[in-house]
């Protein structure tokens, strides 16, 4: 497919399982890719392996937490790519633990990476997408920002924060021709669940049985969501929450 030919679309948190699936599938449909995330040689070896694979990949190294670092993302993608027609806002973070459980930094960092970032991306692109007459934005939300988990208030907290941030902006800027999505993944095999499933003594499998597909989600699942979401093939899905969970209940 080449539903993303002359289309340059930004992809943060791009280092990670989901983001690198993400990048991965738009470069595959002909997009321009601009890859971001604060890993810079993961990055770079992202947009190496997507160049090499016969796709326009450019790596642009970001701390997102930082409001000046999104600001710069946009302005430099904009002045080296030209028009941005797609912003996937992917990167996020899980600090876990309840309330006193976790710290105020758990607490203020979360915010930063997962809320506070599209706040700013979001107010940085928006000009050029509606200068252009449309744009498309894709946010990573989470099952767990509508239904949520024990002990992960701040993931939690944030996620269904991204869930409304997504429907005020798809209200306020569907005018503008502008579509905003969400993609709320469940359980999604990825090196941080990994890293979560060693820490509780679980096992992938485990993981597996909870769900009535009988496995976990694949990251290459949510992209292929994601790309849907981003392409003219849902004109008109503006606002939408899009679960991928394998019809699995919240734990």
């Amino acid at each position: 497919m080449s539903r993303f030919k002359g289309k340059t679309v930004i992809v943060t948190g791009a280092a990670g399982g989901i983001g690198s699936a993400i990048a991965t599938r738009f470069a595959m449909e002909g997009a321009t890719v601009a890859v971001s995330d604060m890993n810079a040689p993961a990055l770079e070896a992202l947009a190496g392996e997507l160049r090499a694979a016969g796709g326009r990949a450019f790596a642009f190294e970001a701390d997102i937490a930082d409001a000046n670092a999104c600001r710069t993302l946009i302005h430099d993608v904009s002045g080296q790519l030209g028009q941005i027609d797609v912003l996937v806002n992917n990167a996020g973070i899980n600090r876990r633990g309840n309330l006193l459980a976790i710290t105020e930094e758990d607490w203020q960092t979360s915010f930063a990476v997962n809320l506070d970032s599209m706040f700013h991306l979001c107010r940085a692109v928006l000009p050029i997408m509606m200068d252009a007459g449309s744009g498309s934005i894709v946010n990573t939300a989470s099952q767990w920002g509508l239904h949520p988990a024990p002990g992960h208030i701040a993931y939690n907290v944030t996620k269904a924060a991204v869930a409304s941030f997504t429907q005020n902006l798809a209200r306020d800027y569907a005018p503008h021709n502008i579509r905003v999505n969400a993609v709320c993944p469940g359980e999604i095999h990825t090196p941080m669940l990994e890293a979560g499933v060693r820490r509780s003594g679980r096992t992938i499998a485990d993981l597996d049985q909870r769900v009535p597909l009988g496995r976990i989600g694949k990251p290459e699942e949510v992209a292929a969501l994601v790309a849907f979401l981003a392409s003219d093939e849902a004109a008109f899905m503006c606002g939408s929450l899009v679960e991928i969970t394998g019809a699995q209940a919240v734990a």
